[in-house]
């Protein structure tokens, strides 16, 4: 048995879903697309600029994520 279903337990993992998704489109895509149309070092550059505006959207989650559960953490 899996376990229960909870609406937040099922939002979070949409978002998970949705933003790695996401995130694996552009990267895919368009990296692809930016080899085809301007070569192989154009989309080496592009790619690892798409990888480090990830990351830093990555960052930016865990540390908002943390402050939630840090806030959450002094409710009654």
């Amino acid at each position: 048995m899996k376990g229960r279903f909870t609406p937040e337990g099922h939002w979070r993992g949409t978002q998970v879903r949705l933003i790695l998704g996401g995130a694996l489109v552009l990267v895919l895509v368009g990296g692809g697309l930016i080899w085809l149309f301007y070569g192989r070092s154009a989309a080496i550059v592009a790619v690892s600029c798409f990888l480090a505006i990830v990351a830093i959207g990555g960052l930016l989650w865990l540390i908002l994520r943390l402050m939630e559960l840090w806030v959450r953490g002094d409710e009654p």
